[in-house]
Protein backbone atom coordinates (compact mmCIF):
# COMPACT_ATOMS: atom_id res chain seq x y z
CA UNK A 1 0.00 0.00 0.00
CA UNK A 2 1.22 3.15 -0.87
CA UNK A 3 0.38 4.88 2.78
CA UNK A 4 1.60 8.65 1.90
CA UNK A 5 -1.27 8.64 -0.74
CA UNK A 6 -3.35 6.47 1.13
CA UNK A 7 -3.27 9.02 4.12
CA UNK A 8 -3.53 11.87 1.74
CA UNK A 9 -6.42 10.89 0.41
CA UNK A 10 -7.94 10.33 3.75
CA UNK A 11 -6.94 13.51 5.51
CA UNK A 12 -8.62 15.32 3.00
CA UNK A 13 -11.86 13.12 3.21
CA UNK A 14 -11.69 14.04 6.78
CA UNK A 15 -11.76 17.67 5.91
CA UNK A 16 -14.77 17.43 4.12
CA UNK A 17 -16.18 15.13 7.40
CA UNK A 18 -15.53 18.38 9.62
CA UNK A 19 -12.98 16.14 11.93
CA UNK A 20 -12.25 18.44 14.61
CA UNK A 21 -8.24 18.59 13.58
CA UNK A 22 -9.48 19.94 9.84
CA UNK A 23 -11.74 22.71 11.29
CA UNK A 24 -10.38 26.44 11.12
CA UNK A 25 -9.73 29.34 13.45
CA UNK A 26 -12.30 31.88 13.44
CA UNK A 27 -11.76 35.54 12.85
CA UNK A 28 -12.32 36.40 16.13
CA UNK A 29 -9.73 34.02 17.28
CA UNK A 30 -7.49 35.91 15.03
CA UNK A 31 -8.12 39.31 16.63
CA UNK A 32 -7.31 38.17 19.86
CA UNK A 33 -4.02 36.38 18.19
CA UNK A 34 -3.08 40.00 16.55
CA UNK A 35 -3.62 41.34 20.25
CA UNK A 36 -1.12 38.91 21.85
CA UNK A 37 -3.98 36.72 23.12
CA UNK A 38 -3.06 33.46 21.31
CA UNK A 39 -2.22 29.76 22.40
CA UNK A 40 -1.91 26.55 19.90
CA UNK A 41 -2.02 22.59 21.08
CA UNK A 42 0.66 20.11 19.82
CA UNK A 43 -1.45 17.28 21.50
CA UNK A 44 -5.40 17.69 22.38
CA UNK A 45 -5.96 19.57 25.59
CA UNK A 46 -2.65 21.48 27.16
CA UNK A 47 -1.83 24.53 25.49
CA UNK A 48 1.99 24.88 24.56
CA UNK A 49 3.87 26.88 27.44
CA UNK A 50 4.58 29.99 25.81
CA UNK A 51 7.89 30.10 26.92
CA UNK A 52 8.81 27.52 24.01
CA UNK A 53 8.52 29.96 21.51
CA UNK A 54 10.60 32.50 22.08
CA UNK A 55 10.09 35.82 20.23
CA UNK A 56 7.85 35.43 17.34
CA UNK A 57 7.75 38.84 15.71
CA UNK A 58 9.15 37.99 12.51
CA UNK A 59 10.21 35.02 12.95
CA UNK A 60 10.15 32.27 10.28
CA UNK A 61 7.84 29.28 11.24
CA UNK A 62 7.35 26.16 9.64
CA UNK A 63 4.03 24.11 10.36
CA UNK A 64 4.96 20.73 9.91
CA UNK A 65 2.11 18.30 8.98
CA UNK A 66 0.34 21.12 10.88
CA UNK A 67 -2.58 21.91 8.09
CA UNK A 68 -6.14 22.39 9.00
CA UNK A 69 -6.33 26.27 9.60
CA UNK A 70 -5.07 26.24 13.27
CA UNK A 71 -1.63 26.63 14.38
CA UNK A 72 -0.78 28.08 11.26
CA UNK A 73 -3.22 31.48 11.37
CA UNK A 74 -2.63 31.66 14.79
CA UNK A 75 1.00 32.19 14.81
CA UNK A 76 1.03 34.05 11.71
CA UNK A 77 -1.63 36.98 13.21
CA UNK A 78 0.56 36.86 16.15
CA UNK A 79 3.11 38.30 14.30
CA UNK A 80 5.62 35.02 12.52
CA UNK A 81 6.49 34.69 9.23
CA UNK A 82 4.27 31.40 8.60
CA UNK A 83 5.02 28.36 6.16
CA UNK A 84 2.53 25.09 6.54
CA UNK A 85 4.01 21.93 4.78
CA UNK A 86 1.34 19.00 5.04
CA UNK A 87 0.46 16.34 3.01
CA UNK A 88 -2.97 17.01 2.49
CA UNK A 89 -4.41 20.08 0.12
CA UNK A 90 -7.49 20.13 1.65
CA UNK A 91 -5.86 20.45 4.65
CA UNK A 92 -3.57 23.17 3.55
CA UNK A 93 -6.97 24.47 1.72
CA UNK A 94 -8.01 25.84 5.13
CA UNK A 95 -5.01 27.72 6.08
CA UNK A 96 -4.96 29.56 2.83
CA UNK A 97 -9.26 30.22 3.07
CA UNK A 98 -8.17 31.39 6.66
CA UNK A 99 -5.37 33.65 5.43
CA UNK A 100 -7.81 35.11 2.69
CA UNK A 101 -10.68 35.90 5.22
CA UNK A 102 -8.59 37.74 7.76
CA UNK A 103 -5.70 39.58 5.44
CA UNK A 104 -2.67 36.85 6.68
CA UNK A 105 0.05 36.16 4.72
CA UNK A 106 0.80 31.89 4.74
CA UNK A 107 2.78 30.16 2.38
CA UNK A 108 1.51 26.78 1.65
CA UNK A 109 3.71 23.60 0.91
CA UNK A 110 1.75 19.76 0.11
CA UNK A 111 4.21 16.76 0.52
CA UNK A 112 5.27 14.48 2.81
CA UNK A 113 6.47 15.79 5.91
CA UNK A 114 10.29 13.26 5.97
CA UNK A 115 10.70 14.92 2.67
CA UNK A 116 11.36 18.28 2.60
CA UNK A 117 13.50 18.84 0.11
CA UNK A 118 11.15 21.82 -1.54
CA UNK A 119 12.56 24.15 1.57
CA UNK A 120 16.03 25.26 2.25
CA UNK A 121 19.08 24.63 4.57
CA UNK A 122 18.74 26.68 7.70
CA UNK A 123 15.83 28.58 6.89
CA UNK A 124 13.54 28.73 9.88
CA UNK A 125 13.86 29.83 13.63
CA UNK A 126 10.98 27.22 14.84
CA UNK A 127 9.20 24.37 13.51
CA UNK A 128 5.70 23.59 15.10
CA UNK A 129 5.04 20.29 14.53
CA UNK A 130 1.68 18.79 15.95
CA UNK A 131 0.67 15.20 16.60
CA UNK A 132 1.14 13.95 13.14
CA UNK A 133 4.16 11.53 12.60
CA UNK A 134 1.73 8.67 13.90
CA UNK A 135 0.88 8.53 9.70
CA UNK A 136 3.99 7.60 8.58
CA UNK A 137 6.13 4.42 8.81
CA UNK A 138 9.53 5.67 10.25
CA UNK A 139 10.06 9.45 12.09
CA UNK A 140 13.75 9.46 11.98
CA UNK A 141 13.46 10.92 8.62
CA UNK A 142 11.35 14.08 9.96
CA UNK A 143 14.04 15.08 12.82
CA UNK A 144 16.75 14.96 10.18
CA UNK A 145 14.97 17.05 7.70
CA UNK A 146 13.40 19.39 10.45
CA UNK A 147 17.57 19.54 11.51
CA UNK A 148 18.72 20.73 8.65
CA UNK A 149 15.73 23.26 7.73
CA UNK A 150 16.63 24.92 11.22
CA UNK A 151 18.80 27.63 11.81
CA UNK A 152 21.59 27.37 14.46
CA UNK A 153 19.82 28.09 17.92
CA UNK A 154 16.23 27.20 16.04
CA UNK A 155 13.69 25.15 18.39
CA UNK A 156 11.59 22.40 17.23
CA UNK A 157 8.79 21.60 19.26
CA UNK A 158 6.47 18.39 18.69
CA UNK A 159 3.62 16.37 20.07
CA UNK A 160 2.56 13.08 19.48
CA UNK A 161 1.09 9.81 21.10
CA UNK A 162 2.58 7.91 23.66
CA UNK A 163 3.63 4.40 22.48
CA UNK A 164 1.49 2.87 25.39
CA UNK A 165 -1.77 3.53 23.79
CA UNK A 166 -0.87 1.14 20.30
CA UNK A 167 -0.24 -1.76 23.14
CA UNK A 168 -4.26 -2.08 23.00
CA UNK A 169 -6.88 -3.45 21.14
CA UNK A 170 -8.33 -0.18 19.95
CA UNK A 171 -11.97 -1.71 19.28
CA UNK A 172 -11.81 -3.37 22.96
CA UNK A 173 -11.24 0.35 24.09
CA UNK A 174 -14.00 1.82 22.60
CA UNK A 175 -15.78 -0.88 24.79
CA UNK A 176 -14.27 0.18 28.04
CA UNK A 177 -12.03 -2.17 28.04
CA UNK A 178 -8.07 -2.34 28.22
CA UNK A 179 -6.54 -5.63 26.48
CA UNK A 180 -2.93 -5.71 25.66
CA UNK A 181 -2.93 -7.06 22.07
CA UNK A 182 0.14 -5.96 19.77
CA UNK A 183 3.58 -5.34 19.67
CA UNK A 184 5.76 -1.84 19.45
CA UNK A 185 6.70 -0.74 17.00
CA UNK A 186 3.13 -0.92 15.88
CA UNK A 187 1.16 -0.73 12.37
CA UNK A 188 -2.02 -1.11 11.39
CA UNK A 189 -1.20 -2.39 7.88
CA UNK A 190 1.17 -4.91 9.28
CA UNK A 191 -0.67 -5.84 13.17
CA UNK A 192 -4.15 -5.70 12.46
CA UNK A 193 -6.04 -8.93 11.49
CA UNK A 194 -7.75 -8.20 7.58
CA UNK A 195 -11.23 -7.61 8.78
CA UNK A 196 -10.13 -4.47 11.14
CA UNK A 197 -7.66 -3.34 8.66
CA UNK A 198 -10.82 -3.11 6.08
CA UNK A 199 -12.97 -2.00 8.16
CA UNK A 200 -10.62 1.23 9.03
CA UNK A 201 -9.94 1.59 5.07
CA UNK A 202 -13.80 1.59 4.44
CA UNK A 203 -14.40 4.26 7.14
CA UNK A 204 -11.34 6.29 5.71
CA UNK A 205 -9.72 6.50 8.51
CA UNK A 206 -6.29 6.78 8.06
CA UNK A 207 -4.04 4.61 8.95
CA UNK A 208 -1.55 5.19 11.71
CA UNK A 209 1.60 3.97 13.48
CA UNK A 210 3.12 3.62 16.65
CA UNK A 211 6.70 4.25 17.46
CA UNK A 212 8.95 3.63 20.09
CA UNK A 213 10.25 6.80 22.48
CA UNK A 214 13.69 5.38 20.74
CA UNK A 215 12.79 6.35 17.50
CA UNK A 216 10.09 9.58 19.23
CA UNK A 217 12.90 10.95 21.25
CA UNK A 218 16.37 9.54 20.86
CA UNK A 219 15.95 10.50 17.15
CA UNK A 220 15.91 13.76 17.62
CA UNK A 221 18.89 13.64 19.66
CA UNK A 222 20.66 11.20 17.23
CA UNK A 223 19.34 13.77 14.10
CA UNK A 224 21.57 16.65 16.58
CA UNK A 225 19.14 18.53 18.75
CA UNK A 226 19.57 19.09 22.59
CA UNK A 227 16.12 18.23 24.55
CA UNK A 228 15.02 21.05 26.68
CA UNK A 229 11.75 20.44 27.55
CA UNK A 230 8.57 18.08 27.84
CA UNK A 231 5.22 17.43 28.74
CA UNK A 232 2.30 14.68 29.13
CA UNK A 233 -1.40 15.64 27.96
CA UNK A 234 -4.61 13.32 28.74
CA UNK A 235 -7.28 13.44 26.26
CA UNK A 236 -11.38 13.02 27.46
CA UNK A 237 -12.42 11.76 24.41
CA UNK A 238 -12.26 7.87 23.39
CA UNK A 239 -10.48 5.88 23.41
CA UNK A 240 -8.22 8.06 25.04
CA UNK A 241 -10.39 8.97 27.69
CA UNK A 242 -9.85 5.60 28.76
CA UNK A 243 -5.98 5.43 29.13
CA UNK A 244 -5.88 8.69 30.41
CA UNK A 245 -7.53 7.14 33.37
CA UNK A 246 -3.94 5.63 34.41
CA UNK A 247 -1.43 7.67 32.15
CA UNK A 248 -1.42 10.58 30.02
CA UNK A 249 -1.33 9.05 26.26
CA UNK A 250 0.06 12.29 24.23
CA UNK A 251 3.66 13.87 25.40
CA UNK A 252 4.84 17.34 23.66
CA UNK A 253 9.10 17.76 23.65
CA UNK A 254 10.53 21.13 22.81
CA UNK A 255 14.20 20.51 21.34
CA UNK A 256 16.74 23.23 20.11
CA UNK A 257 19.41 22.59 17.35
CA UNK A 258 23.20 23.77 18.99
CA UNK A 259 24.12 26.54 17.82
Amino acid sequence: MDIVNYNRQAWDGLVQAGNQWTRPISSEVVQRARKGEWSIVLTPEKPVPREWFGDLQDAAVLCLAGGGGQQGPTLSAAGANVTVFDNSPQQLKQDEAVAKRDGLEIETVQGDMRDLSQLGDATFDLIVHPCSNGFIPDVNPVWQEAFRVLKPGGRLMTGFISSLFFLFDFWEMEKGNLVVQYSLPFADCEQLDKEKLQELIDQGEPLEYGHTLTDQIGGQLRAGFHLVDFFEDECDENPYGLLSKYIDPFIATLARKPE
